[in-house]
Parts: structure tokens; sequence; C-alpha cells
């Protein structure tokens, strides 16, 4: 007869067994996950604090700060005490939990990112109507829209995954809770639950993806249209946004828009950390080392808390 018993827990398997190797694996994820947290929370801080940085296009980029920091929580953390205890349980609300925000963040951040382009569309194509056309209004309605459709997106895919039964087995073949996993763990039928994964992260990504690009299609139409001087400047505003797109989508795509029988752990173990735990480190770095502003607006607050220290002494 069919073991009907529900799991109350998971195992989760990790990234190894070797305790050596888990030592250095809980060491290089602490620095990780320690540059992602200081260089997401220090730009958001950034941002807010200097008045040159108030536009539209830093005030996308904090919001995709925020959601960098928040899905890079969902997952980090949990590995290292794993690493560092060797405790490879979490319970079932716990996993369900994490998956949550993890695919509410995510989602948002791919959301973010399309805003970003037609900002980046309104910069270069319609320079004139800029200030008219990304209005504090508009840019408050983008990034909450952001948020809802990752919270709406993180809610569909979090019941259709958790309605299954797991019951013939507890070992999750990961390092996190995801869905890919999960789903080999069900014992119920998953056609369903994998279609409703492929449309609904399709429909995001496709519709994110078609943003980004039909942006950027009247980008290049309007930079080849200008003189080499202005061609340099149209290219920087949009080379550090380009470069994060490429490697979230390139990942994301990778990762769930492939069927069931392509999926193996070991790749996809390997595709995860890049895109749970690196991707986050790595936003803050292409905006911050790549961009004038962001380097001089740095500066600018070191020399106001050296000043402040220097009068306190």
């Amino acid at each position: 007869m069919e073991n009907n018993t529900e799991v109350t827990e998971f195992i989760l398997v990790g990234l190894t067994d070797d305790p050596e190797l888990q030592i250095l694996l809980f060491i290089v994820f602490l620095f990780v996950y320690l540059i992602t947290l200081v260089g997401n929370l220090a730009m958001i801080e950034l941002i807010l604090l200097d008045s040159c940085l108030h536009t539209p296009m830093y005030f996308f980029l904090s919001n995709l700060s925020l959601v960098d920091f928040g899905y890079s929580s969902a997952v980090t953390p949990k590995v290292m005490v794993g690493f560092l205890t060797g405790d490879k349980f979490i319970l079932y609300n716990d996993c369900a939990t994490r998956f949550f925000f993890f695919v509410a963040f995510i989602t948002a951040e791919s959301f973010l990112l399309a805003a970003m382009a037609y900002d980046c569309y309104a910069a270069v194509c319609k320079p004139l109507h800029y200030t008219t056309t990304m209005t504090t209004n508009v840019c408050a309605c983008l990034a909450i829209g952001s948020y809802v459709c990752g919270f709406l997106n993180a809610s569909i895919h979090t019941g259709n995954t958790f309605r299954l039964s797991f019951c013939r087995s507890n070992v999750v073949e990961h390092f996190f809770c995801d869905a890919p996993p999960l789903l080999a763990l069900s014992c119920s039928d998953n056609y369903i639950s994998e279609m409703v994964i492929f449309f609904v992260v399709g429909f995001n990504d496709l519709f994110s993806i078609l943003v980004i690009l039909i942006s950027y299609l009247f980008i290049f139409i309007t930079i080849l249209k200008m003189r080499s001087s202005g061609r340099q400047k149209a290219f920087s505003t949009c080379t550090s946004h380009l470069t994060a797109v490429s490697i979230f989508y390139g990942t994301g795509i990778f990762m769930y828009l492939r069927p069931s029988s392509s999926h193996f752990m070991g790749t996809d173990k390997m595709a995860s950390v890049f895109y749970a735990i690196v991707i986050p480190m790595l936003n803050p770095l292409i905006y911050s080392l790549r961009n004038k502003e962001v380097k001089s607006a740095f500066k600018k607050t070191v020399g106001k808390a050296r000043a402040s220290i220097g009068f306190i002494f």
C-alpha cells in the first residue's frame, strides 16, 4: 500500500557532505552574504542621503537593492547555518515561507528591471519629455506594481507547490526550498503544477523581456541617429542595466523554463548558487563600479563622515 503519511519537515541535502569543504563554503558564503548585505543596504542609504541621486533611475535602483537583499536573505542564512552546524532539517512551514519570499522578491526584481528599461528609454529617446513622463506618481506606481506582481506570483507558486502531497520522501536534493526539487518529491500528479510554473513564469519573464527588448530597440535606433559625442553618454546610461538584465534573465531562463526531464540536480545547484546568492551581490557592484554619480555620492558621503568624526574628536 502507498504510504500517505504527510511530511512535517524536509531534509536539505545541500551542496556537499565533506566537513572540510562545508567550512570552506561557509566562509565563502559568509563573505558573499556580507558583501550583499553591506552593498545593497549602503546603496539604499546612499540614494536616500544624497539629493543628487533623487531621480527615477536611482529610485528604481534603491528598490532593486531592496529586493536583492530580500531574496538573498530568504536563502543564504539558512544555507550557512547548515554548513556550520550540519543541521539539514527545515520545518514544512519554514520551507514554504522561505519559498514564498524568495519567489516574491525575485519576481519583483524582474518587473523592476523592466521598469528600469522603460526609464532608460524615456531618458534616451524622449529627453525633453523625461520629467513629465517619469513623474513621481508614475515611478511609485511602477515600483508598487512590481511588488504586487511579485507577491501575487509568490502566492500562486506557493499554493501550487505546497498543495501537493509529499509522501514519498522528505529529502530535498537541493540546498534550499525551490519548486523543481520539491515537485520531484510529490506523490501527487505533477503535470498541472509543472504547467502552472511554466506558464506563469513564462508569462512574467516574457512580459518583462518584451518590455526590455522593445525599450532597447528604440534606444539603439535613437543612438544610431546621434552624433558620436552623444552616443557614449547614451550607452553609459544603459550599460549597467543591460549587464544586470543579461545575468539575471540568462540564469533564470536556464533554471526554470526547461522541462523537468532536462533538470539535473548537480547542474541546477550550481546555477541556483549563482542565481540566488551571487547575483544579489553583483548588482550593487555593477551599478557602483560603472556609475560616476554613485562614485561621486559615495566620496561625498565618506568625506562628510570623516569631517564629522574629526569634529567630534
